[in-house]
């Protein structure tokens, strides 16, 4: 049994709690980030430049990460379970997220120009002229993608490499997590440079995403929440981020939409303050039974 990984798994999930976030200076994602920043310009080659940044950087995370585990697993078995704990943290995010879409759909209630500032660090869109119930649509379908990319992603990573080793996992948690800030940072259509980045992302995301929606479905008790979404999980652009969306919208029997970009009509107006906080708590519930697979999973390899 594979106990120093399910530990990992429950003290990153124990931090995350606790702390949210690790401070920014000292993030390994920001750190990440520096990394990638000098690749986002312009380049003679961008598509060769893009598919070397694809492959190099989130291997060099990966890397980076698997032997510092490593490292700390020759001096004590403790030490190794806390790095790679501490690694999977870093990698993975759900108090912060569930935090701020609350913080949004409650601003919604008394004011809606402080909900579209404090939308912008919640979601990729112009807030300007969002009504609230567009406000809480875009918070209620964040929660349920960063779900997906920030959660159900990395810890899916880490419980596979845990059938290797401890720093496999971590190192795998490393990399999902590096090609989603990638993807992030670079995967526009305006730039070239990122497309490699991008579509890895869409490939690496493909399966965590499908598994989040089924967490929604089984964390909101309503398995036909997936049959009734399914029509609907194709309509955004992203080949991926419709399912968790969807299926959270037919969990609420809401209309989830982005103006002028998609619709996800499966339910007959956007959500209200309660059916978004239901939402928000849904997602939570359905992290927190992500979490628990993984470290029952992680447990019971050899």
């Amino acid at each position: 049994m594979s106990l120093p990984a399910a530990a990992a798994v429950a003290v990153a999930a124990l931090l995350d709690a606790a702390v949210g976030e690790f401070p920014t200076r000292a993030h390994p994602v920001v750190w990440f980030g520096a990394a990638v920043a000098p690749f986002d310009r312009e380049w003679s080659r961008p598509l060769a430049v893009g598919v070397a940044v694809a492959v190099a950087l989130p291997l060099a995370a990966a890397v980076a990460v698997a032997g510092v585990v490593a490292a700390a697993g020759r001096l004590h078995v403790a030490a190794a379970v806390a790095v790679a704990a501490l690694a999977l943290f870093s990698a993975t995010s759900l108090r912060m997220l569930l935090d701020e879409a609350r913080a949004v759909v409650a601003a919604t209630e008394g004011d809606v120009d402080a909900a579209r500032d404090r939308l912008r660090s919640l979601a990729g869109r112009d807030p300007a002229g969002l009504s609230a119930g567009q406000i809480r649509s875009a918070a209620v379908e964040s929660a349920a993608e960063n779900l997906a990319d920030g959660l159900v992603a990395p810890l899916a990573a880490f419980a596979v490499g845990a059938s290797v080793s401890l720093p496999v996992a971590a190192g795998a948690a490393a990399w999902v997590k590096a090609v989603n800030t990638l993807d992030s940072m670079l995967g526009y259509r305006s730039k070239r440079v990122g497309t490699a980045s991008a579509r890895l992302d869409d490939a690496v995301m493909w399966l965590p995403a499908r598994l989040s929606a089924a967490l929604v479905a089984a964390a909101a008790l309503d398995p036909g929440a997936l049959r009734r979404a399914w029509p609907h999980a194709s309509t955004p652009p992203s080949p991926n981020s419709g399912w968790p969306m969807a299926t959270l919208a037919a969990a609420l029997d809401v209309r989830l939409e982005k103006p002028g970009a998609y619709e996800l009509p499966c339910g007959p107006a956007l959500p209200t303050a309660a059916a978004a906080r239901r939402g928000i708590h849904v997602v939570g519930a359905a992290g927190l039974l992500a979490t628990a697979l993984a470290a029952a999973g992680v447990a019971t390899w050899p």
